[in-house]
């Protein structure tokens, strides 16, 4: 997806606050501009018609889902000081078509630069990652996984699903099979905000794999 055709584009509100707003970032639109003219952040305030917003955390350019913006510095500190404190609860999608070493768990390790960019699983516990998950069948071949992360390291879960022997269907860096996007999606996020409480959910936007698991119960 190029940018500079897409200075008109348009992202789902899902939650608007005086303070802050919450998007489903579209898959393959990075938070950064990535040598762009206009950036994520600049594309939202042009939308919401406000000066400015401000990125409080990230999602890798190939998820998809919930992203919060602050809308003012206050709350953008406000933000940053829950993210340290671990006290914002995401809740991740994923989608794999191969089969795991286990189904439900944990998974906990240090994590290293690798290669092209790529990261990878130590053997060593010194400042891990951790990751709960569980996961159950859709068609064969293929698995949803829910996805937990209780710490926020660059590539966390990617790493984790390689790590089960299940990488995210079309993410390619951690040897995930060709497919029509990379299946991986921030699907809630629950936190307290000035005495308030928020749960809040998004459905991905793209992806025939997602109908899967996306449509009603009764129609599966």
């Amino acid at each position: 997806m190029s940018w500079d055709y897409n200075m008109n584009l348009h992202f789902t509100l899902c939650l608007q606050h005086r303070d802050f707003v919450i998007i489903n970032k579209p898959a393959g639109i990075s938070v950064h501009k990535d040598q762009q003219a206009v950036g994520l952040t600049e594309l939202v305030a042009k939308q919401l018609g406000v000066e400015q917003v401000w990125l409080v955390h990230r999602l890798d350019k190939i998820t998809s889902g919930l992203l919060i913006l602050a809308l003012n510095k206050e709350a953008a500190a406000n933000f940053y000081t829950l993210f340290e404190q671990h006290k914002i609860q995401k809740t991740y999608w994923a989608i794999s078509d191969k089969k795991p070493k286990k189904k439900q768990g944990k998974i906990v390790g240090d994590m290293q630069k690798s290669r092209n960019g790529a990261w990878k699983f130590c053997h060593s516990k010194e400042n891990p990652a951790i990751t709960q998950f569980n996961s159950c069948p859709i068609d064969p071949p293929l698995r949803h996984f829910i996805l937990q992360p209780k710490t926020g390291k660059t590539h966390q879960l990617r790493v984790a699903m390689k790590s089960l022997g299940s990488p995210i269907l079309g993410d390619n860096l951690y040897s995930g099979n060709q497919s029509d996007r990379v299946y991986l999606h921030a699907y809630q996020i629950e936190f307290d905000y000035q005495n308030e409480h928020f749960c809040v959910q998004a459905l991905p936007e793209s992806g025939q794999i997602w109908q899967k698991v996306c449509k009603p119960e009764e129609e599966k």
